[in-house]
């Protein structure tokens, strides 16, 4: 069987799509598909069972989570 999904995350704008993006990039080179579309980034997910999917897909969203949270982070103090 082959399970497959898609995410997109949005963010307020290019700059913080685009950091995000590249930090990101560098684990999931070979687990799945990203782009990178102005202010969005879409994922395509695809594994052979359920278990590697729903765990990638949860390394993905708690990643993208901390990279949220340092950005805004950043953003406040300066």
């Amino acid at each position: 069987m082959k399970i497959s999904g898609k995410i997109t995350f949005n963010y307020k704008n290019e700059k913080n799509a685009k950091l995000i993006y590249d930090s990101l990039e560098v684990d999931n080179e070979d687990y799945l598909k990203s782009n990178l579309s102005n202010n969005k980034i879409n994922y395509e997910i695809t594994s052979k069972n359920l278990g590697s999917f729903l765990t990638t897909a949860d390394d993905l969203i708690a990643s993208e989570i901390v990279s949220e949270k340092i950005i805004g982070n950043t953003e406040k103090d300066n």
